[in-house]
C-alpha cells in the first residue's frame, strides 16, 4: 500500500510540473525578455475556443514506469513472481505516467483569425489569457523568436 502512496505522489509531481508548461500570452519566457520583437497591426475577424492537446515528453512515462516497477517488484516476496509483479506494474506506471502528463499539460485556447493592415490574413491559436477578444478588435501580432501572440492594440 506504501509503494502505491509513492506512486500517486510521484505522478502528482508530474502533474504539476507539466501544468507548469503555458502558451499563455500573458506569459513572456525568460529568453524572450529584452529581445527586440516584429509588430503587426491587424483587425479580428473572428475568434474560436479551441484546446491545445497535451505534451508528451515521455517524463511522465518514465517516472510512472519506474515507480510502478520498484513498487511491484519490492511488493512480493517470491523472486519471479516479484520480477512479473514488477514489470507488469511497471508497463502500468508508465501508462497511467503518460495520461496524466497528457491530461496535465492540455490547455483551453483561442484561435483567432487576424486580416493585417495590407489585406493578408493571418491564424494565431494560443492559450486564452486575460484579455477577452472579439472580431473587430483592433490588435496587435507581435513575434518574438518564432513565437507568436495577439493582443489589444493600444488605443
Amino acid at each position: 500500500m506504501q509503494t502505491w502512496m509513492k506512486l500517486v505522489g510521484t505522478l502528482a509531481v508530474v502533474a504539476v510540473l507539466g501544468a507548469c508548461a503555458t502558451s499563455s500570452p500573458d506569459v513572456v519566457q525568460r529568453g524572450d525578455a529584452q529581445r527586440m520583437a516584429q509588430v503587426q497591426d491587424g483587425v479580428v475577424l473572428s475568434v474560436r475556443n479551441v484546446v491545445v492537446d497535451g505534451s508528451q515528453t515521455g517524463a511522465g512515462a518514465a517516472v510512472g514506469g519506474v515507480v510502478g516497477a520498484i513498487g511491484g517488484y519490492s511488493g512480493s516476496s517470491v523472486s519471479r513472481e516479484a520480477q512479473v509483479l514488477g514489470v507488469l506494474a511497471g508497463v502500468a506506471g508508465a501508462a497511467a505516467g503518460n495520461a496524466i502528463e497528457r491530461f496535465s499539460t492540455k490547455e483551453d485556447a483561442v484561435e483567432i483569425l487576424v486580416q493585417l493592415k495590407g489585406g493578408d490574413r493571418r491564424a494565431i491559436v494560443q492559450a486564452k489569457g486575460s484579455e477577452l477578444l472579439a472580431a473587430g478588435d483592433s490588435v496587435i501580432i507581435v513575434t518574438t523568436g518564432g513565437k507568436v501572440r495577439v493582443t489589444k492594440a493600444p488605443k
